[in-house]
């Protein structure tokens, strides 16, 4: 006998008409019209400024929001956001390309990650972003880079903290690491920057992603500013600059519930008046990625057959792992789990049954849902996976198989 998988949190930000999935104000059969080919994804501009307004809402005035371009690098999408946020954060020299060109003021920039290029480093000084340092070879680097009489480098040190984000989907800080500088380190690293007299900008302290435990997160912003604070005592400088990560998520499997803001803004307001009176320049800020797009997106792809395998209905989609490997479970799942998934046009439909969900590719990876109570769908009906505007189709192998390209949209 084949059962239904747990339920997800409800998905009722888009709203439903008529049985249809209604997004940026039209039907999902008018949107795939519009947009002429499936599979497609759509971001909705409402569901981009709600989040941005429920966090200025929610969080202390004196925080700042940058968005992490890595999230979702779409140049439309990133128009958008920069238009919403305080700056932005880059993790190549094209999405410093895409952040430039939104319009976002260069010193509001921050580019971060191991391994950057020589070429790339070169790049971000001309353009007067802020470099986050990930390492003593890579500040060597910049200093080598620097030439009078251009601009100084701006750098921030980018620190690997000796704790980590409990119960966070993934572990960015903590024990070793390719990212950042060990703390223990940071002092000889600034010192060196001072010797070097680049522009020192102040602190990225990152511990972790996708976690939905506010008591997680407030002991890892305890400690982040405990940790900032002890290593200011070293600073060539100055702190203008104290970037505490983000790490917030969002639910995506059954049993998942949306993060609780209030207790962790409760508790950045405690810390705001000791960070103010000891580094009076620094700017704290929040750096999100998925906490602001992921649930402002979705995932279109169309069935193109049905068919029973052994009693089992499998609904074959034009759409799969090339486009959302996340989506599929083999994006950093342990063990797989079903993303929120429904036939879009046919929301509630009058008849129900137990399906999966699964995509054109010659490999048993390619699953959309599985074991998933749908609306009963045929051939032409449109698949639904929501929570897919974070880590999407540019986290995804679009070349496997070669099938055809996938489009976005915003709308």
């Amino acid at each position: 006998m084949t059962t239904a998988r747990p339920t997800h949190w409800p998905m009722d930000s888009f709203p439903v008409i008529d049985d249809c999935l209604w997004i940026g104000g039209m039907s999902l059969i008018q949107l795939t019209a519009r947009v002429g080919q499936t599979p497609f994804y759509a971001y909705d501009r409402r569901l981009l400024d709600q989040r941005v307004a429920l966090l200025r809402q929610t969080l202390p005035s004196a925080i700042e929001l940058h968005y992490a371009i890595k999230a979702n690098p779409m140049p439309a999408l990133v128009q958008h956001m920069a238009n919403l946020v305080d700056g932005l954060d880059v993790a190549s020299a094209g999405e410093l390309k895409i952040a430039l060109d939104s319009g976002m003021e260069p010193k509001r920039i921050s580019f971060a990650g191991p391994g950057k290029r020589p070429a790339e480093l070169a790049t971000a000084i001309a353009a007067g972003v802020t470099l986050n340092l990930e390492s003593a070879g890579e500040l060597e680097i910049v200093a080598q880079l620097h030439r009078a009489p251009g601009p100084r480098p701006r750098v921030a040190v980018r620190v690997n903290p000796d704790f980590e984000l409990k119960a966070s989907g993934m572990k960015m800080g903590g024990g070793p690491k390719p990212f950042g500088v060990d703390a223990e380190q940071v002092p000889d690293l600034l010192r060196r920057i001072g010797e070097l007299a680049l522009d020192f900008q102040g602190f990225h302290i990152f511990t972790g992603s996708q976690n939905l435990h506010a008591a997680a997160i407030v002991e890892a912003h305890d400690r982040i500013f405990e940790l900032a604070l002890r290593l200011a005592a070293d600073a060539p400088g100055p702190v203008r600059l104290l970037n505490i990560g983000g790490g917030f998520g969002i639910p995506y499997f059954p049993g998942d519930k949306p993060l609780d803001l209030e207790p962790i803004a409760a508790n950045l307001q405690r810390w705001l008046p000791q960070v103010k009176e000891r580094l009076p320049q620094a700017q704290v800020v929040l750096e999100f990625g998925r906490y602001l797009v992921g649930e402002a997106g979705i995932y279109v792809a169309e069935v193109v057959d049905r068919k029973i395998s052994r009693g089992h209905t499998f609904l074959i989609t034009n759409g799969g792992l090339h486009h959302h490997l996340a989506a599929s479970g083999n994006f950093g799942q342990v063990i797989r789990k079903n993303y929120p998934v429904a036939v879009g046009n046919r929301m509630a439909g009058t008849e129900r049954e137990v399906v999966s969900v699964v995509g054109p590719l010659c490999t048993p990876l390619d699953i959309l849902a599985e074991r998933m109570e749908l609306a009963k769908a045929e051939v032409g009906d449109l698949i639904v996976v929501f929570q897919s505007g974070a880590y999407g189709l540019t986290a995804s192998p679009s070349a496997f198989l070669s099938h055809p390209a996938c489009r976005e949209v915003l709308v």
